[in-house]
């Protein structure tokens, strides 16, 4: 079994876009208010790039793609980030691919100069909020304004 991971590119948009939407599915994270639903999700290598201080990684198992994680600034915000994305298909599940995804867009992030750095998530999505727990992220009692994600019923932050 190989693991890669690799920034991503126009090759992997199509494969991305299918696992986004098919983990979606399987939490419930469909339509309106969801990430899964987003414009950038059929276009991912458009949407992050370097000049959009954004980021997204591609996880590849023996060379398909099972799923990625990625970065970009928060609405208006130039101090805040968020951490878009992180879908992993079944099979790639508690290899660590997660944790590793995540902790290279936060220093990313860093780089950047944000200060801190938001999310939103499903509660049903038991193991990606123990991780970002374990990440130093902490629960919000609401989302940030500017959030896309209404649908979303946990919100955390973390400082960078």
């Amino acid at each position: 079994m190989s693991l890669n991971i690799v920034e991503v590119s126009a090759e992997h948009d199509e494969e991305l876009s299918c696992v986004i939407k098919r983990v979606g599915a399987e939490y419930g994270a469909v339509g309106e208010g969801f990430g899964p639903s987003d414009a950038e999700v059929d276009e991912m290598s458009a949407y992050y790039t370097k000049e959009n201080r954004s980021h997204y990684l591609v996880a590849l198992l023996d060379g398909k793609v099972v799923g990625g994680c990625g970065l970009a600034p928060f609405g208006n915000d130039t101090n805040t980030c968020e951490l878009k994305k992180l879908f992993l298909l079944e099979e790639s599940r508690g290899l660590g691919l997660g944790k590793q995804l995540a902790i290279a867009c936060l220093a990313f992030g860093k780089e950047q100069g944000f200060t801190q750095c938001y999310l939103d998530t499903l509660s049903n999505m038991v193991a990606a909020v123990r991780l970002y727990e374990k990440l130093g992220f902490e629960h919000l009692t609401q989302p940030l304004e500017e959030t896309l994600h209404g649908a979303c019923d946990v919100w955390m932050l973390k400082q960078l």
